[in-house]
């Protein structure tokens, strides 16, 4: 199963890009290959939603962009957090968690009950 951009909430895939750029200097392909690697295959960010989020992320000054040199020798733009994106992403992991959690109260209520 697949979400397509559409399907994430609002500001998750931004999220999720600064949750996978925290943990070390990464290319914007290798960001996709781990999510969907992480996800079992159930996010998949087509290049068409991940660099136009990168370059808002970038514009926000969440993260910074330095040329360099991928794994295959080919010249990449590789990105790391500032302190401005630790800190969004800390707000806004414990905001999704605020809300996974309400949302799995709320499912987890017994069905049948008034009528």
């Amino acid at each position: 199963m697949t979400f397509p951009k559409s399907d994430l909430p609002q500001g998750t895939l931004d999220l999720l890009i600064l949750k996978i750029v925290a943990l070390g200097p990464i290319h914007g392909y290798a960001i996709a290959q781990r999510l969907q690697q992480i996800s079992n295959d159930v996010v998949q960010v087509p290049g068409g939603s991940l660099y136009p989020a990168l370059h808002r992320l970038e514009n926000r000054n969440l993260i910074v962009a330095e040329w360099g040199e991928s794994e295959s020798g080919r010249e990449a733009k590789f990105y790391r957090l500032s302190r401005l994106g630790r800190k969004q992403l800390q707000a806004g992991s414990q905001s999704w968690h605020r809300l996974s959690d309400a949302v799995g109260l709320i499912l987890g209520l017994p069905e049948g009950g008034a009528r």
